[in-house]
């Protein structure tokens, strides 16, 4: 007996069984979960597996929680599979893939109107996180720069986050000692508006982060108003703080559907702006853009001229290889649907996410946070006073019965006593099944107000999906 068989036969939590059906006589169908295999298998048999296993996820087009891109055309997955085995970093094997890439930044650095952007500074990232972290070491190291420069003591760094902040830029902070100073919303102050800015920066603050679409409610925060406050702070005690805008999601709508909004590279005191690529750049998922002002925003000192595989390679990463496939993806949307496509889709999810927000808005059982008009996100709390019976966690697993996923979190500090649902209106999300949705939605809010008791409380945690 092989020892998968004996696993299986004592513990079996720790085996995996296929069907006959699927397998070759006298091929083995029961494998170990946690140790290898002792033997090969067919690579039908180890296909059917896995696909069987990944049957028990989610629906992705169903989530309702996530900002990352679940569908893309027929044309652009073959594309992907034609070059599922490019490495990012091979810039010498792979030159046109890397000019590729150069012109996705170039393209980027234009939309985001900086000020040449031929002059400008990019790259590809696995996500928007490295694309933080990317921005973040850069305003810490020009920070630095200028405090030796000036005899000063570098130790003490800090970074000017609203509470609402995405945890990368904890990680961040954590990562490369960074004091992160937190300045927590409020009913009155939903989001980092400038206000009360003063009493948290200093000497040693190398930035403030504005975010481009917090992924708690999808409301903007003002980079106009922050530069502003950040201008007075420097009229007044001589502190010059650069901005890096975090626009994971916004970057790539703004543009389109808000281009009154001054937010972008058109504000002298912004610095860096990263996007994913995978939210609403609509790529698949793995894929983060930064762009620096220009070179003076991004010390040389952070770039490596890598020697490999015969070629010199200039590079700004966190990750060394990587794969080129969603890059090409990129490059494919842009050409592919250009600035009127661009402004069509994200119109579409916008128009969808207002519908939806309308509806459930108009519900006597909740009160909008807000209405999807910035990026197409909108969130909602309990109204008060309508039950005690039953909360929003309640709710959420009401509608995973009918496949979708849709997050129960509070929001962050500040206003951490209040309990939001959030809906992501992403591309192929259509009005057809916002309307499957919302008969679901009322349907399962029906049921729990017919509740005669409270719902059980225990075990609930947040469910919350950046």
């Amino acid at each position: 007996m092989s020892r998968s068989h004996r696993t299986s036969k004592h513990e079996p939590d720790t085996a995996v069984e296929l069907n006959p059906l699927f397998s070759r006589a006298g091929e083995a169908t029961i494998f170990p979960r946690f140790t290898m295999p002792e033997g090969e298998s067919l690579p039908a048999t180890a296909y059917q597996i896995v696909h069987d296993e990944a049957m028990l996820d989610g629906n992705s087009r169903l989530n309702l929680a996530t900002f990352v891109g679940t569908w893309m055309e027929p044309e652009a997955s073959e594309l992907y599979a034609q070059a599922f085995d490019k490495n990012m970093i091979d810039k010498d094997e792979y030159p046109q893939t890397a000019l590729i890439e150069t012109r996705c930044w170039r393209m980027l650095a234009d939309l985001w109107n900086a000020p040449d952007a031929a002059k400008s500074v990019g790259t590809s990232t696995i996500g928007s996180s490295e694309a933080c972290m990317l921005g973040g070491l850069a305003l810490k190291r020009r920070w630095q720069h200028k405090r030796r420069a000036d005899g000063l003591p570098t130790d003490k760094p800090n970074l000017i986050l609203s509470s609402a902040v995405q945890v990368c830029w904890e990680k961040f902070c954590n990562y490369w000692d960074v004091e992160a100073r937190y300045v927590p919303v409020s009913a009155e102050h939903p989001v980092l508006d400038g206000e009360g800015l003063d009493q948290y920066v200093d000497e040693n603050t190398i930035g403030v982060v504005a975010i481009m679409g917090v992924t708690y409610t999808g409301k903007y925060e003002p980079v106009h108003a922050i530069s502003a406050a950040l201008d007075d702070i420097q009229e007044r005690r001589g502190l010059d703080i650069p901005i890096h805008v975090d626009g994971a999601s916004g970057a790539m709508v703004a543009p389109f559907l808000q281009p009154e909004i001054v937010w972008d590279f058109r504000l002298p005191r912004v610095a860096s702006i990263n996007t994913s690529g995978h939210k609403y750049g609509l790529v698949y998922p793995g894929l983060g853009w930064v762009v620096w002002r220009d070179q003076e925003a991004l010390p040389d000192d952070l770039i490596f001229h890598v020697s490999y595989l015969g070629g010199d390679m200039p590079t700004f990463a966190l990750n060394f290889s990587r794969p080129g496939a969603q890059v090409l993806l990129q490059y494919y949307l842009f050409l592919r649907l250009g600035f009127a496509g661009y402004k069509s889709v994200q119109a579409t999810s916008r128009d969808v996410a207002h519908y939806l927000s309308s509806e459930i808005g108009a519900m006597d059982a909740f009160k909008l946070w807000s209405d999807g008009s910035d990026i197409p996100v909108f969130a909602w709390q309990l109204a008060d006073g309508h039950t005690d019976t039953w909360n929003l966690h309640h709710l959420s697993e009401r509608l995973r019965l009918n496949g979708w996923l849709v997050p129960s979190y509070p929001l962050p500090d500040g206003l951490s006593e209040i309990t939001v649902q959030r809906i992501v209106v992403r591309n192929g999300f259509t009005r057809d099944l916002a309307s499957s949705f919302l008969t679901d939605l009322k349907r399962e809010v029906q049921y729990l107000d017919s509740l005669d008791a409270p719902m059980p409380t225990v075990g609930q945690t947040p469910a919350f999906h950046h």
